[in-house]
């Protein structure tokens, strides 16, 4: 099993199922090659994961995850069997450090096998590296920019041995921010002059955190990720209702709450959203030279909370949209489009490893 990250080279013949593994879910995306645009969402599914199943990243209890990906691709009725998985963040180092320009690639891997040792607080074979040439270093013309990332092999192996209890191969395991910038860059590319000069601030609002990426001229300029989610208002109904956390979350997306539910739980939560988001943008403006954000995207489940897009522009002073990792693609007969609008932003990730099949 290769760690390949951040990009694999394959063509667009083989079926390729991106699937993204998160504490609340999995979410299965596979994309075929359109007759009209490059790339058609042809199915997708995101299936619930038992309380527990994954703890802070770790896989607890395989079989219950093995299970919710099975179902997943059950509802889909997919024949595709071959996967992108993703690892989250937290369980990947990742540095970029500078090597001589010019170098064959099996002197690359040499020289950052070298440089890894220095970064890894655990033994080298311990691990699974990989790296990326980012293009030629802006500090010194001989000198190119590698994105090193390295994972310890039995995350990775915990990631596998789960696809493969669901009757799929695995044959590539990315890094979720890496892999939603696929998505990312690709809902740029129908901004007017693909984005060129914008600032575009990300947030993607969790279960338990919302981390931001800042994309400046194709480029990750900043990340930060802050201990807040769409949890907050799960747990926030649960109080005031006394439903269990599933029924709360089974509310919450279908709106069945009682009359108080917008003016005394949702318009709080709302409000606090806002003023996080708010002051994240304060703390990109102060690490960075930055002095603005031409817009802002909201991706995750926690995107499509009412109100939520609109109190953050009026909050920042910054337009303000949902994300949807589909747009300019052709929609599949079998997909539902009007629950699609609920669900596509929180399809980034598995979107980005889907895309993954048409890498050139």
């Amino acid at each position: 099993m290769a760690f390949s990250f951040p990009t694999m080279k394959r063509g667009a013949s083989q079926p390729l199922l991106g699937i993204d593994v998160t504490a609340s879910s999995v979410k299965l995306v596979e994309l075929v090659p359109g007759t009209r645009t490059g790339m058609k969402l042809e199915r997708y599914a995101i299936e619930p994961i038992e309380r527990g199943a994954i703890v802070d990243g770790h896989v607890e209890k395989p079989e219950a995850v093995a299970s919710a990906m099975t179902r997943a691709i059950r509802r889909t009725g997919t024949r595709a069997r071959v996967a992108a998985l993703a690892l989250p963040s937290s369980e990947v180092i990742t540095k970029r450090i500078m090597l001589p320009a010019g170098l064959l690639e099996e002197d690359y891997e040499v020289q950052v096998e070298s440089e890894a040792s220095q970064y890894i607080p655990f033994p080298i074979d311990e691990v699974n590296l990989d790296f990326q040439i980012l293009g030629p270093s802006e500090q010194s013309p001989d000198d190119v920019e590698v994105l090193l990332a390295a994972s310890r092999k039995e995350r990775i192996e915990d990631r596998v041995a789960i696809a493969e209890m669901a009757g799929l191969k695995p044959i590539v395991v990315d890094v979720q921010p890496y892999a939603a910038r696929l998505a990312i860059d690709h809902v740029c590319s129908f901004l007017p002059g693909a984005g060129a000069g914008m600032v575009l601030a990300v947030f993607d609002i969790g279960q338990a955190t919302t981390s931001l990426t800042v994309v400046h001229e194709g480029k990750t300029v900043f990340e930060r990720e802050q201990p807040f989610g769409g949890g907050v208002l799960t747990q926030d109904i649960v109080r005031c209702y006394g439903l269990s956390v599933e029924e709360a979350e089974l509310r919450k997306r279908s709106g069945d709450l009682p009359t108080n539910y917008v003016a005394e739980v949702l318009a709080p939560f709302v409000d606090q959203a806002a003023t996080e988001i708010a002051r994240a943008l304060q703390f990109f403006y102060a690490s960075t030279p930055f002095t603005r954000i031409d817009r802002v995207f909201l991706a995750g489940g926690g995107a499509v909370t009412p109100g939520l897009a609109e109190a953050i522009a009026e909050r920042t002073q910054v337009a303000t949209e949902i994300m949807s990792p589909f747009q300019g693609m052709e929609i599949g007969s079998g997909v539902r489009e009007r629950q699609l609008q609920v669900d596509a932003p929180a399809l980034m990730v598995s979107c980005g490893l889907a895309m993954r099949r048409f890498d050139q």
